[in-house]
């Protein structure tokens, strides 16, 4: 679970534990001795069962959630210094776009929540990385969810974040639509190459697209295994087919299927 040798990690999220307050008074400990690192540049995937804390712990790097008990820090400070300063990405499975804005200016839009004048040539490089040119006038309705998801990633994007973190950002799509959009995520992750955080269901995806995979356990959640993926980039359709894919993703589902609660 450690970052490079010799160097600091982008992301460390060091003996974490988060409770929630219920509505009927109990208390639900989502997360307990939850601790993980990131380095510098690298792609990791968070994988667990449902209701494990994936997504509280990607809020928690977000600083849209703080922990109840341990530490959070993103290269060397407290998230919330960092979402200050426009220097998190992030896209969630809903992509939250504007509907009466433009992919133009959907994309353009953390510029003006930072109240800074929109660098139009980076917009529209992100256009062109995310494969939408041509569409820059067209509005959410008038994309598939595959092109919604490529707005959003791209407005992830815009203001140039040491760390991008994304939430299920393909799971409201059809089974070709992401595993086109997985190809799609590495090779905007390959020009790109930022310290990547990415919260999946998918051990497929996971095992794709990360340098490393981290498994969660059921309920309070904590890290039980880290797999450094072996796989050379860029990966391809023939990567997936490989005996040792299969082998490895029977190896990250039985982790799951062993630390699920009942």
């Amino acid at each position: 679970m450690s970052s490079t040798a010799g160097s600091a990690p982008s992301v460390a999220v060091r003996n974490v534990a988060k409770e929630f307050r219920l509505d009927d008074g109990q208390r639900l400990v989502a997360l307990d001795g939850m601790s993980l690192e990131i380095a510098a540049g690298s792609f990791v995937a968070l994988i667990g069962p449902s209701g494990c804390g994936k997504s509280t712990v990607l809020r928690m790097i977000a600083s849209l959630d703080t922990p109840t008990s341990g530490s959070v820090t993103v290269n060397g400070k407290p998230p919330t210094a960092l979402a200050a300063a426009h220097r998190l990405g992030v896209a969630f499975q809903d992509h939250a776009l504007l509907p009466w804005l433009d992919v133009r200016r959907n994309i353009g839009l953390p510029y003006r929540v930072a109240g800074l004048p929109v660098d139009e040539d980076r917009v529209a490089q992100l256009i062109a990385l995310v494969g939408l040119t041509g569409l820059e006038r067209a509005r959410p309705k008038q994309l598939s969810g595959g092109m919604r998801q490529r707005v959003a990633i791209a407005r992830s994007l815009v203001l140039r974040p040491e760390v991008l973190l994304l939430d299920e950002p393909f799971g409201a799509l059809d089974a070709v639509t992401r595993r086109h959009m997985n190809h799609e995520l590495q090779r905007i992750w390959t020009e790109e190459k930022l310290t990547t955080l990415l919260v999946t269901h998918s051990v497929d995806e996971a095992l794709f697209l990360a340098d490393r995979v981290l498994v969660m356990s059921g309920r309070p959640g904590q890290i039980i295994q880290s797999l450094d993926v072996p796989f050379e980039r860029p990966r391809t359709v023939e990567t997936t087919r490989t005996e040792l894919f299969h082998r490895l993703q029977d190896e990250l589902t039985a982790a799951l299927d062993s630390r699920t609660e009942p």
